[in-house]
């Protein structure tokens, strides 16, 4: 459970520096105070980890081929895709994450993502 709470705040940090970081990414922005701000990137990153947990691996399978064909460069597409559709879920239960640029800023932001919670994961101790 320690091990899962972790995971939720590198992500939900890991999407607050995106959206700090690029003009096309939009994190709780409408929300007013501070707790409503800091629940929605909670949920956000919950919602993230939980696609990434199902979805992605089901991706990767399939393209397994690109995969291998790029040396893995094309893990940064999937990871852009999913990112994508933490976005359309999250508009579809009222969540305020908003991605303006699917090749520049979910790409970039998914760059960004990758490296924040790679820093994160380093630094942050992992028990199991």
């Amino acid at each position: 459970m320690k091990n899962f709470l972790i995971r939720v705040v590198v992500n939900g940090v890991a999407l607050w520096v995106a959206a700090l970081l690029l003009d096309g990414i939009d994190l709780a922005e409408g929300d007013a105070d501070w707790t409503s701000k800091v629940v929605t990137i909670v949920l956000v990153a919950l919602l993230f980890g939980v696609i990434n947990a199902f979805i992605k691996p089901i991706v990767r399978l399939f393209s397994l081929p690109f995969l291998i064909l790029t040396l893995g460069l094309f893990t940064f597409i999937i990871n852009a895709f999913m990112l994508q559709i933490t976005e359309w879920i999250s508009d579809a239960i009222g969540l305020s994450f908003t991605i303006d640029d699917f090749f520049w800023d979910a790409i970039l932001g998914a760059l960004i993502i990758t490296v924040v919670s790679w820093i994160l994961n380093v630094i942050l101790p992992d028990d199991d």
